[in-house]
């Protein structure tokens, strides 16, 4: 267990040394000041945004997950390319196990800025055990969207360039908002189309356990594929 939090010791002091890194720190306070002061604002200019807002708080509120993604994957990327990774192959703990635990601290972060997002913003209210709920399932969009990257990276420029493709791959079942209902459902293999679903049946106030249900499960799927094809090519 020591060995395991010099481990994520050390990974919070390689994202304070990177500068690019380091920056992305202070996109929670951006976005709090997007939905807070921005987003009001833009209504009150402009009132025929109002009808849209319930899409700019979902899509907002998602976009927190990939903050730590992107953090966590250049990370990971970074030790590869270092060879560090060998090191931490040899540690006395299954390479499952001990990936899994690096995902714990950007996961938890995450659903805990995810649910502050959800409990400031002015425009919905909503009960602070079913927020604190979407916000730890859509921390575990964090797991597969770092080692997805980390995956498919062999250095930090293909990162860069799998990060985009990610992104929009998370983005993309926003689409479903704007598309006949007939053809939503062609979003549903993405884990993302869900949450987008349930952030929005939740700031409605209405029944989000099937979305949260599915999400979790795809979630689980994919994040448990991405592991072991992780902890087989990462330490080697």
């Amino acid at each position: 267990m020591k060995q395991l939090l010099t481990v994520s010791l050390s990974d919070f002091k390689m994202i304070f040394r990177d500068p690019s890194l380091r920056i992305f720190l202070f996109l929670p306070v951006m976005i709090f000041l997007v939905i807070n002061v921005a987003v009001p604002w833009l209504m009150r200019e402009f009132p025929v945004l109002e009808e849209y807002k319930i899409y700019l708080v979902v899509l907002v509120t998602i976009q927190m997950t990939q903050m730590f993604g992107f953090i966590y994957s250049i990370v990971l990327i970074e030790e590869k390319e270092q060879e560090v990774s060998k090191v931490y192959g040899v540690m006395p703990i299954s390479r499952i196990q001990f990936t899994l635990f690096r995902m714990l601290i950007p996961a938890i972060i995450t659903a805990l800025i995810t649910w502050l997002i959800l409990i400031v913003q002015p425009f919905y209210s909503i009960p602070l055990g079913s927020s604190l709920l979407f916000s730890m399932v859509a921390a575990l969009m964090v797991p597969p969207y770092v080692l997805a990257v980390a995956v498919m990276s062999k250095n930090k420029m293909e990162g860069m360039v799998w990060v985009k493709v990610i992104n929009l791959a998370v983005v993309l079942p926003a689409a479903a908002f704007f598309v006949p209902k007939g053809f939503s459902w062609l979003f549903g293999i993405l884990p993302t189309h869900w949450a987008f679903q349930g952030l929005y049946k939740l700031l409605l106030n209405e029944s989000f356990a099937f979305e949260m249900v599915v999400a979790t499960v795809l979630l689980g799927l994919f994040t448990t594929l991405l592991v072991r094809r992780f902890s087989k090519t990462h330490f080697a």
